[in-house]
């Protein structure tokens, strides 16, 4: 058989080799992307799954081209020298930009954060606005946009607010010393009837008289707020507070402030030897 028809020949069976590998990509791509819709419709890795799959049929047409050329007897080895050195100098200039797509994969993939949650990291707090290749960008409280390097991301200790079931509410209320046996044992009953009251704040707290201070008799309550959200948090903790102070001053339970007594000696006290 001539070269030329075995080449065609080789040819031929490549192109077929590679339509059905593609159509297999495509299939395979169609399947994630409907399994990553049943779980989270709007999922960050939708949009990067085109690029996956761009790279990976660029793989198999250079696989499909130098397994061609080496059967039609031609030296992939200088070829694939080529490619080395090539990808050596490529790889030292893009370094920081592979490390940022595979901090992007993992962050992803850990599902550490999405759009939208409110978030801790590197010393940044606020909401994730964007996920995209290189970087993940958070808008803080001041309304500034900060740009974090995924590769900077993906390898820092992510506290993420967001996916908290519920919020810690730790509060000491101080009354005066003055406050008898009967109002501070009020004063905590009020605490637990408020607690209870508020549909928001879990039953499962705890009210007790937490120590003396230099100005004051400290009742601490301890609980938890039905909701990671800060702001209803926020919310709930000034709804709580509102009441309580509301029922002190009804029961006649005086707020402590910080004082200072002072005694003076007077020269008409004193005793000389």
């Amino acid at each position: 058989m001539p070269k030329w028809e075995a080449g065609l020949i080789a040819l031929a069976i490549n192109i077929v080799l590679v339509a059905v590998l593609f159509k297999v990509i495509d299939l395979a791509d169609k399947k994630i992307i409907k399994k990553l819709q049943e779980k989270e419709i709007d999922s960050p890795l939708l949009r990067f799954l085109p690029v996956i799959m761009k790279i990976v049929k660029a793989i198999v047409l250079f696989i499909a081209g130098t397994g061609l050329l080496q059967s039609q007897g031609y030296s992939i080895s200088s070829i694939l020298a080529g490619f080395g050195i090539g990808g050596i100098a490529v790889g030292m200039a893009a370094k920081d930009a592979l490390a940022n797509i595979f901090g992007t994969v993992g962050i992803l993939s850990d599902r550490v954060y999405k759009v939208g949650d409110y978030v801790k990291l590197n010393g940044i707090e606020g909401y994730v606005e964007d996920i995209n290749m290189r970087s993940t960008k958070i808008r803080d409280l001041d309304h500034y946009l900060t740009s974090v390097p995924n590769n900077i991301a993906a390898n820092a200790v992510v506290v993420n607010v967001s996916n908290a079931k519920k919020r810690f509410l730790n509060l000491t209320f101080g009354v005066t010393y003055s406050t008898d046996n009967e109002h501070i044992k009020l004063a905590q009953d009020i605490l637990k009837e408020t607690a209870i009251k508020h549909k928001e704040i879990h039953n499962e707290f705890t009210v007790c008289i937490h120590d003396l201070g230099d100005s004051s008799i400290n009742i601490r309550f301890r609980g938890y707020v039905k909701s990671g959200a800060y702001d209803k948090f926020l919310r709930v903790r000034g709804e709580f507070l509102s009441e309580v102070i509301a029922e002190y001053r009804k029961a006649g339970i005086d707020f402590a402030f910080p004082s200072r007594s002072l005694y003076i000696e007077s020269d008409s006290d004193k005793v000389e030897n």
